[in-house]
């Protein structure tokens, strides 16, 4: 195959349904690209396809990792491009769907090569986070690496790599160099109005509490008490501080919406500057994405 399609987008946009639907249709396997899926048990704040819908349609990179492991880009890389080799191995389309847009970065454009972590910084840059606070951090790593600052956004954990690689070396990860993409890659990123969008995120973040998110992670928090990777998902965070007492029920919703619509802010950002082989499709009318097939046929014959 010369690529592989990539079907991206900000949170809420329907990725999953359109990946469902080509699947029941076309020999496709998925391959996620998305940070918190990965996790066994966060099922209902990610929206994560059912176990029918993975009958029907076969997910890689899904329930992968127990909440209280981390997961890192180098190794979201190794497994996803095993991934694709794989199914590109049985005869059938690999079909990367995501929102987290470092992944599929990583994915297409190479990942910096960069000296393993030392724990000891890591420890000590953390408890400099909680004593000074995240903005103090990334101010620090924008004066150094304007690049690395927009990389990692506001993800603590990335903002921890990223300072202490810079303060050991002296360099920022993004001057390091990068080890070749394995396959190309032609994108398509989906790019629906934020007057459609954000409602559409505050009816799921309802739905979801409806749905149980609070007993979700309630049970999970009883299974495993230190999940410092997965309780930094949208959702998780704010229900473990309603269940720590911080502030009620309707505050945890309220943090909730107003996180997951400053992601998809970030999102837009992100994907609006996607290098390589990018397409961007806007919802249609009776049917949300017309051009998704069209894209597909042009590009894969499908």
């Amino acid at each position: 195959m010369e690529a592989i399609p990539v079907l991206a987008g900000p949170t809420g946009s329907g990725k999953t349904l359109l990946a469902l639907s080509l699947g029941e249709e076309v020999p496709v396997e998925v391959v996620s690209a998305d940070a918190t899926m990965v996790y066994r048990g966060l099922d209902i704040g990610t929206d994560k396809p059912t176990p029918e819908e993975r009958a029907r349609v076969p997910h890689h990179l899904v329930d992968v990792l127990e909440p209280w492991e981390a997961m890192s880009v180098a190794r979201y890389l190794e497994m996803a491009e095993e991934a694709i080799a794989e199914v590109l191995a049985r005869g059938r389309l690999p079909l990367v769907v995501g929102g987290t847009g470092y992944y599929i970065r990583a994915l297409s454009e190479g990942l910096h090569q960069l000296p393993p972590p030392d724990p000891g910084v890591q420890a000590a840059l953390w408890q400099e986070l909680a004593e000074r606070g995240l903005e103090a951090l990334l101010h620090e790593l924008s004066q150094a690496s304007p690049e690395d600052a927009f990389r990692v956004g506001r993800n603590p954990r990335r903002l921890v790599r990223a300072l202490e690689v810079l303060r050991r070396t002296g360099v920022p990860p993004a001057r390091f160099p990068k080890r070749p993409p394995r396959f190309r890659y032609k994108k398509l990123v989906l790019w629906p109005e934020r007057a459609w969008l954000f409602p559409k995120l505050e009816e799921r973040a309802r739905r979801q509490f409806a749905r149980g998110l609070v007993a979700e992670v309630r049970a999970l928090l009883a299974r495993h008490p230190e999940m410092p990777t997965a309780l930094q998902a949208i959702g998780y965070k704010e229900v473990v501080g309603y269940l720590r007492g911080e502030y009620g029920l309707e505050e945890a919703l309220k943090r909730d919406i107003q996180a997951v619509k400053a992601y998809a802010k970030r999102q837009y950002t992100w994907f609006r500057r996607e290098p390589g082989d990018v397409t961007y499709l806007p919802r249609g009318g009776a049917e949300a994405y017309p051009g998704f097939r069209d894209w597909l046929n042009l590009h894969f014959g499908l």
